[in-house]
């Protein structure tokens, strides 16, 4: 019998990151396990112009290399998400108001410009911030704030970046779904079988009394499942991105 504990896919702290990620990362795990996406990035030097309109395909402004998971990637996606906080240089603002301060905001900060404009990432261990800076705006100068979708913007009377706090002791349920759904799609793409899977997620010992109906394969179908349809369109409503266009296939709908 194989030695699958030797596979990427079969340890489970490989994945302890995504219990960390929010939407718009996990969005990113998912897209860049598509097939067809890896192929888009392999051909991009060959047909830059190609290259661009596929990546508006996917719901990105430019490339990124699938290579890389959500703690070293830094996909620039098409704007929208109510994750975004717009800052722009508020030009009457009151005598009290809140000053842009780089250097001052929480976190591993990352400066990267997405094709249109500068955008800013602030993380800490369970969080993420993420700044689009509108063009003139410099450190010192009294800052607006602007959100989409009708989210609260932050008050002036918090500082940059306050809403970063301490990350929380346990995972909620929902993140140890997410770990579990990538964890099931590596496995399936590297053609395991469900018992497999279900071995490498939840241990030998709970896969003992495997068989046919059971809750455990039940459970571990539906992951893997559920991993496949995100990579495969899926990741487009956790970017907050709109669907594909009815009546057309998800691979020609992305391919240019």
């Amino acid at each position: 019998m194989a030695d699958r504990s030797t596979e990427p896919w079969y340890p489970t702290a490989a994945y302890l990151y995504v219990l960390h990620l929010d939407g718009l990362a996990l969005a990113w795990e998912y897209l860049r396990r598509h097939h067809e996406y890896r192929l888009d990035w392999l051909h991009r030097s060959r047909r830059p112009q190609a290259a661009q309109h596929a990546a508006h395909r996917w719901g990105l402004r430019l490339l990124e290399d699938p290579a890389l998971d959500a703690r070293d990637a830094h996909p620039a996606w098409l704007p929208g998400h109510d994750a975004v906080v717009q800052l722009y240089p508020d030009a009457d603002p009151p005598p009290d108001a809140v000053a842009f301060a780089f250097w001052h905001i929480p976190g591993h900060k990352q400066l990267i410009h997405d094709g249109k404009g500068l955008v800013l990432i602030a993380g800490s261990p369970g969080h993420c911030l993420r700044f689009a800076l509108a063009p003139g705006l410099e450190d010192g100068m009294a800052v607006a704030y602007a959100h989409r979708g009708g989210t609260i913007a932050p008050t002036r009377s918090h500082a940059l970046g306050a809403a970063l706090v301490d990350a929380r002791s346990r995972p909620t349920p929902a993140a140890l779904m997410e770990l579990h759904t990538l964890q099931a799609l590596d496995a399936a793409l590297a053609g395991a079988s469900l018992r497999v899977i279900a071995e490498g997620l939840f241990g030998e010992d709970a896969a003992a009394d495997w068989y046919s109906d059971g809750g455990l394969r039940s459970k571990v179908r539906r992951l893997a499942r559920r991993g496949d349809a995100l990579m495969r369109g899926g990741y487009r409503q956790l970017a907050q991105l709109p669907p594909l266009e009815k009546g057309r296939s998800e691979g020609d709908a992305k391919r240019p």
